[in-house]
C-alpha cells in the first residue's frame, strides 16, 4: 500500500508541473501586460526581464506554505488518507480549471482557487468524518474559514480600491503630461521618475520580498522602523538618476515600466509559489511523516505535524522557477490572457471579444446623460482647458502599442503602491484583481472607453469580474465532487483521474494550438490596426473584406447544397450538421463585421463615410443570405425529425436543377470577387432574376396544383414550398450583394444589368 501512495505523490508533483505551467500563463498578465501594451521593449526583452525576476522570486523564496500545510484546515483531525484525497481533488480541479480560463483567455487568481479548492475538498471531508464521529465534532474543530472570508473580502476591496484609484491617479498624469507628454518631460520627468521608482522600490520591500530568504524577522523589524528614511533617500536618489538619464536622451518611462515588471515579477514568484507548490510539497511531507511513523494505519494515522513549519528544499524552489520561467516564455496561452486585459483598455479601440450585454448599454446610456449634464453647467473656458489636455489626437505611442508609456507607468506603479499598501495594513488585495482594475480605471481616465467601445469595454470588465466570483464557486464546488469520488473510489480513481487531467491538458493545448495557428492567419485584420499612413489603409481594407466575403459565400453554397441533399436523402444528422455549421457561421459573420468596422474607422474620414453604405449593406446581404439557409435548414430538419413523407421524385428533379444553378451563380459570384469586373457584376445580376423567375414560376404552379394532391403528401409539399421562397430570397439577396459590392469598389457603377447577357445558369 506504501508504494501506492508514493506513486500518489509522485503523480502529485508531475501535476504539479502542469499546475506551475497555467498558473504562470494566467497570472503573467500581472505583470506582462503594461509593457506588452505600451511597447515599453520589443517582447523578447520584456519576457527576459520578467523571467529574470520570476526566477529570482522563486528561488529566493522561504517556501512558506502555511496555507496549504493549515491555514484552511487543522491538519491534527484528518487522517494521511483524508489530506492525500484532499490534495489530489485540489490539484486536479486547480489544473483544468485555471486551464479553461486560459483558453477563454479570462484573467483570474491561482490564490482565490487554490483557497476554495482545499475549502471544498476539506468541507466535504469534514462532512464525512462528522457523519461517522462520536465526539462531537464541529465545523470549527476542521476548518478554519476566516482565509476564504479574507480572500472574497479582498475581491471586493481590489475591485473598488483599484479602479477609483487607478482613474484618480491617471486623471492627475495626464492633466500634468498631458497626450502629448514630451513636451512636457524636460524638468518633470525627474521628479516623476523618482517617484515612480520609490513607489516600485517600496513595494518590492514590504511584499515582494517579503517572504525571501534573506528578509528575517530582524531585517523586517529594521526596515518597518526606518521605512521613511529608505523611502525619502531612494527618492532623492532616483529623481536624480532619472533627471540624468533624461539628460543622456534615455527614455525614463520605459526604464519605469520595465523596472515596475521585474518587481512584480518577483513578488508574483515569491508570494505565488506556494499556489503551485504547496499543495505536492505538503503531500510529501504527509508521506514521509506517515512512513516514519504510520504503520500503515492510513485511515487513523493524524497528520498533526503538518502544524509545525515547512522547510523546502532549495532544488524545489529551483526547479519551480526553470518550470515558471519556460512557461512564461512559450505559453501561448499567456499571450491571450495578456490580450484580453490589453484590448479592454487600448486607446486606439481593437477587437471587442465579449460583444454588449444590457447592463452595459443602460448604464452607458445613464453616465453619458450624466456627462452631458456636466457639461452644460461646467463654463465653456473650463471645458475648453479640459480638452486640450486630454486631446487623445495627440496620443504619442510606440508604433502597434494599445496605450502610451506614461499610462503603462502608472498602471504598474499604482498597482505595486496599492499592493503593498494593502499588505502593510494587512488589507487582503489580490495582485490579479489589483492589476486589472487599475488598468481599467486609467483606460477610463484616458477617455479610452468612448461611446464607440464603452458597452463592449464595461462589458467585458463584468465578464472577467464575473469569473473571478466563478472561480471561488467552480473551484469549492469541482473539488468537493472529486474528493467524494477519491474518497470512497480509492487509490485507483485518484490515479484514474490523474491520468485524466493530464490528457485532458494535453487535448487542450493542442487544439487551442490549432486554433491559434487559425487566429494568426488573419494577418490582414492586424495589419490594417498597426498602419499609420492612411493611404495604405484602403487596399488592405478591400483585400480583407474579399476574402471574408469569400469565405461566406463559399460556405453558403456549400451548406445549400448540404442541407437539401440531406433533405432529399432524409439525413438527419446531415441536418443537424448543417444547423450546428449555420450556428457558428453566424458568430464568425458577427466577429468578421465587428472587425471590419474597425478597420473601417482607420479609413481617412470622407472615404470611410463614402463606403460605409455600401460596406453594411453587404454584410447586411450575407447576413440575409445566412438567415435564409438557417429558416431552409429549420423547417427540413423538423420534417425529417417527425419521419414524414419524402419529397416526390417529379418535385425532387425540378428542385435539383434549381439546386445546381443557384451553386453556379454563387461560384461565379465568388470567382467575381478575386478579380472584380463591374460588366461581371451586371451579367450574374441578370442571371439572377431569370433564375429568381424560374423558381416563381415552379412556386407559382406548385401552388396551383397543391389542391390536387393527396392529403398525405401536402406537409412535404409545404416544406417544398418553403424551400423555394427561401431560395429565391437567398438569391433576391446574392443580387443585392453584388451591387454592394461592385458600388464599394467603383462609385461609377450604375447597377443596371446588361442586356441579353448569356446565360451562365443551366436552362431548365
Amino acid at each position: 500500500m506504501d508504494i501506492i501512495f508514493l506513486c500518489i505523490i509522485i503523480f502529485l508533483f508531475l501535476l504539479a508541473i502542469f499546475d506551475l505551467s497555467v498558473g504562470v500563463s494566467n497570472d503573467a498578465v500581472n505583470f506582462l501586460n503594461s509593457a506588452i501594451g505600451s511597447k515599453a521593449a520589443p517582447l523578447k526583452r520584456v519576457l527576459i526581464v520578467a523571467s529574470i525576476g520570476v526566477f529570482i522570486g522563486a528561488a529566493m523564496s522561504n517556501g512558506m506554505m502555511d496555507i496549504a500545510r493549515h491555514g484552511i484546515f487543522r491538519p491534527e483531525q484528518f487522517s494521511f488518507y483524508d489530506l492525500v484525497c484532499i490534495f489530489m481533488a485540489v490539484m486536479v480541479t486547480d489544473i483544468i480549471l485555471l486551464d479553461v480560463f486560459n483558453t477563454l483567455g479570462l484573467p483570474t487568481s491561482t490564490t482565490v482557487s487554490m483557497v476554495f479548492e482545499l475549502l471544498g475538498a476539506t468541507f466535504v471531508v469534514s462532512i464525512i468524518k462528522m457523519a461517522s464521529d462520536t465526539t462531537g465534532l464541529a465545523f470549527n474543530d476542521l476548518l478554519n474559514t476566516e482565509k476564504a472570508l479574507s480572500v472574497i473580502l479582498g475581491i471586493f476591496l481590489s475591485v473598488a480600491i483599484a479602479f477609483v484609484f487607478g482613474m484618480l491617479v491617471q486623471f492627475l498624469a495626464r492633466m500634468l503630461f498631458t497626450f502629448n507628454y514630451r513636451r512636457r518631460l524636460k524638468w518633470n520627468i525627474g521628479i516623476f521618475g523618482g517617484i515612480c521608482i520609490t513607489a516600485i522600490v517600496y513595494f518590492l520591500i514590504i511584499k515582494g520580498a517579503k517572504d525571501l530568504t534573506f528578509m528575517t524577522p530582524a531585517v523586517k523589524e529594521w526596515i518597518n522602523t526606518h521605512t521613511a528614511i529608505i523611502l525619502t533617500i531612494c527618492f532623492i536618489s532616483f529623481t536624480l538618476l532619472m533627471q540624468l538619464l533624461h539628460i543622456l536622451k534615455v527614455n525614463v518611462l520605459k526604464v519605469i515600466v520595465l523596472t515596475g515588471t521585474f518587481a512584480l515579477a518577483i513578488a508574483f514568484a515569491g508570494n505565488d509559489l506556494v499556489n503551485f507548490i504547496g499543495v505536492p510539497l505538503t503531500g510529501l511531507s504527509s508521506y514521509m511523516d506517515y512512513s516514519a511513523n504510520g504503520a500503515g494505519d492510513y485511515n487513523g494515522f493524524l497528520m498533526s505535524s503538518l502544524n509545525g513549519p515547512s522547510n523546502t528544499s532549495l532544488w524545489f524552489l529551483i526547479g519551480a522557477g526553470v518550470i515558471m520561467v519556460v512557461s512564461l516564455a512559450t505559453s501561448k496561452k499567456a499571450q491571450k490572457v495578456s490580450q484580453t486585459e490589453v484590448g479592454l483598455g487600448s486607446q486606439a479601440g481593437g477587437d471587442e471579444m465579449f460583444g454588449s450585454s444590457r447592463i452595459a448599454r443602460t448604464l452607458v446610456r445613464k453616465t453619458v446623460a450624466v456627462a452631458e449634464a456636466v457639461e452644460r453647467i461646467t463654463p465653456p473656458k473650463v471645458r475648453r482647458w479640459f480638452n486640450k489636455r486630454f486631446n487623445a489626437d495627440e496620443t504619442i505611442m510606440e508604433n502597434g502599442a494599445a496605450f502610451d508609456l506614461i499610462r503603462g507607468s502608472v498602471n504598474l506603479v499604482l498597482a505595486g503602491a496599492l499592493i503593498a499598501l494593502g499588505t502593510s495594513l494587512k488589507l487582503p488585495l489580490s495582485t490579479t484583481f489589483v492589476t486589472f482594475m487599475v488598468a481599467m480605471g486609467t483606460s477610463l481616465a484616458d477617455r479610452a472607453w468612448g461611446r464607440e467601445s464603452a458597452v463592449f469595454r464595461i462589458t467585458g470588465v463584468m465578464s472577467v469580474i464575473g469569473g473571478w466570483f466563478l472561480t471561488a464557486g467552480v473551484a469549492f464546488i469541482g473539488a468537493g465532487i472529486l474528493v467524494l469520488a477519491m474518497h470512497f473510489g480509492g487509490h485507483w480513481v485518484m490515479l484514474l483521474l490523474a491520468c485524466a487531467t493530464i490528457a485532458i491538458i494535453i487535448r487542450s493545448n493542442r487544439r487551442f494550438s490549432k486554433k491559434n495557428k487559425e487566429e494568426k492567419a488573419d494577418t490582414a485584420f492586424h495589419d490594417i490596426l498597426a498602419t499609420t499612413d492612411k493611404s495604405k489603409v484602403w487596399p488592405l481594407f478591400l483585400s480583407y473584406i474579399n476574402s471574408n466575403q469569400q469565405r461566406f459565400l463559399i460556405f453558403a453554397q456549400q451548406n445549400f447544397l448540404a442541407v437539401t441533399e440531406s433533405f432529399r436523402k432524409e439525413s438527419l444528422s446531415g441536418l443537424n450538421r448543417a444547423e450546428r455549421d449555420l450556428r457558428e457561421a453566424k458568430k464568425l459573420l458577427k466577429a468578421d463585421r465587428r472587425k471590419e468596422t474597425l478597420c473601417l474607422r482607420h479609413l481617412p474620414r470622407p472615404l470611410a463615410i463614402e463606403k460605409s453604405t455600401w460596406f453594411y449593406l453587404g454584410n447586411n446581404c450575407c447576413m440575409s443570405m445566412l438567415y435564409n439557409l438557417r429558416r431552409i435548414a429549420e423547417v427540413c430538419k423538423e420534417h425529417t425529425q417527425s419521419n414524414l413523407n419524402p419529397l416526390p421524385e417529379e418535385y425532387a428533379d425540378d428542385f435539383d436543377l434549381i439546386c445546381t444553378e443557384v451553386s453556379i451563380l454563387l461560384n461565379d459570384t465568388i470567382d467575381l470577387l478575386n478579380a472584380f469586373d463591374p460588366s461581371g457584376a451586371d451579367y450574374i445580376r441578370s442571371h439572377c432574376e431569370q433564375l429568381k423567375y424560374r423558381i416563381s414560376d415552379i412556386y407559382h404552379r406548385l401552388y396551383a396544383s397543391i389542391r390536387d394532391d393527396s392529403p398525405s403528401a401536402m406537409s412535404v409539399l409545404y416544406v417544398y414550398l418553403n424551400m423555394l421562397q427561401e431560395t429565391r430570397e437567398l438569391i433576391s439577396s446574392n443580387r443585392s450583394f453584388l451591387r454592394s459590392a461592385a458600388k464599394l469598389r467603383d462609385n461609377n457603377y450604375t447597377g443596371h444589368p446588361a442586356e441579353n447577357a448569356p446565360l451562365a445558369v443551366a436552362p431548365v
